[in-house]
């Protein structure tokens, strides 16, 4: 199994930049000027946590990919049912 930092380092800031962007972007709790609420936040490092749990599986690019629409499409929830029952081994 290869290790997602060192893939991840060989990996140009280009590649990055856009997936960071959609990940912030995804997270829709502001407050009126602009700034991430305490939920927002909360949101995000769990979003993050779920996505880099996801990537150090040894599981086929399939279920990842499952894995990682749920997580995408239901932002709170996915994070929470991936934590609970993606049945990971770390």
């Amino acid at each position: 199994m290869r290790n997602p930092s060192s893939i991840v380092s060989r990996l140009s800031p280009t590649v990055l930049l856009p997936a960071l962007l959609l990940s912030l972007s995804s997270c829709s709790r502001y407050n009126n000027n602009g700034s991430l609420s305490i939920a927002g936040v909360i949101y995000l490092i769990l979003a993050i946590y779920a996505l880099i749990s996801l990537l150090k599986q040894d599981w086929s690019l399939g279920k990842k990919l499952i894995w990682g629409i749920i997580i995408w499409f239901f932002p709170i929830g996915g994070s929470i049912i991936y934590l609970l029952f993606s049945g990971r081994s770390n």
